[in-house]
C-alpha cells in the first residue's frame, strides 16, 4: 500500500492549519486590542498587541515546521530539494527561536525564571518586558 498521497495529504492539513493559526491569531490579537485598550496606555496596548500576535506567529512556524518535515517523507528525494527544505526548516526555525527571545526574554533551552512573589499574593514568573497570557 502506498501511503505517499496519506502522508502529502496531511503535510496540506498541517500547512493549513499553520496559516489558520496565524490569521486565526491575528483576528483574536485584533479583537482584544479593540475590548480591551480603553484604560490602557498606548504603549501597555500596543505591547500586549504584539505579544500576542508573536504568539500566533510563533504557533504558526510550528505547524508550518511540522509540514515540511512531513514533506521530506512524502516527496521523492532529490539533493535540490532536501537543500530547499533544509533551507526552508532553518530560516522558521530561526524565526522560531527570536521569537522565542522577543516574546519571553530568553532562549528556549534556557530554563524559566522562577515565580517570585508580588506585594497582592501575586507571582510572577516572567521577565520584565514580558508577561502571561493576554
Amino acid at each position: 500500500m502506498d501511503f505517499r498521497p496519506l502522508i502529502s495529504l496531511s503535510a496540506q492539513v498541517m500547512e493549513l492549519a499553520g496559516v489558520g493559526a496565524m490569521v486565526l491569531g491575528a483576528v483574536f490579537a485584533t479583537g482584544l486590542l479593540l475590548l480591551r485598550r480603553q484604560g490602557l496606555q498606548p504603549q501597555e496596548a500596543y505591547r500586549r498587541f504584539r505579544l500576542n500576535m508573536g504568539r500566533a506567529i510563533l504557533l504558526g512556524l510550528e505547524f508550518l515546521v511540522a509540514a515540511d518535515i512531513i514533506r521530506t517523507v512524502s516527496d521523492e528525494p532529490t539533493l535540490s530539494g532536501v537543500i530547499v527544505l533544509g533551507g526552508i526548516v532553518l530560516i522558521r526555525t530561526f524565526l522560531s527561536f527570536t521569537l522565542t527571545v522577543e516574546l519571553e526574554g530568553r532562549w528556549p533551552w534556557q530554563p524559566e525564571p522562577r515565580p517570585s512573589h508580588q506585594p497582592g499574593g501575586h507571582t510572577r514568573s516572567q521577565p520584565s518586558g514580558a508577561s502571561g497570557h493576554e
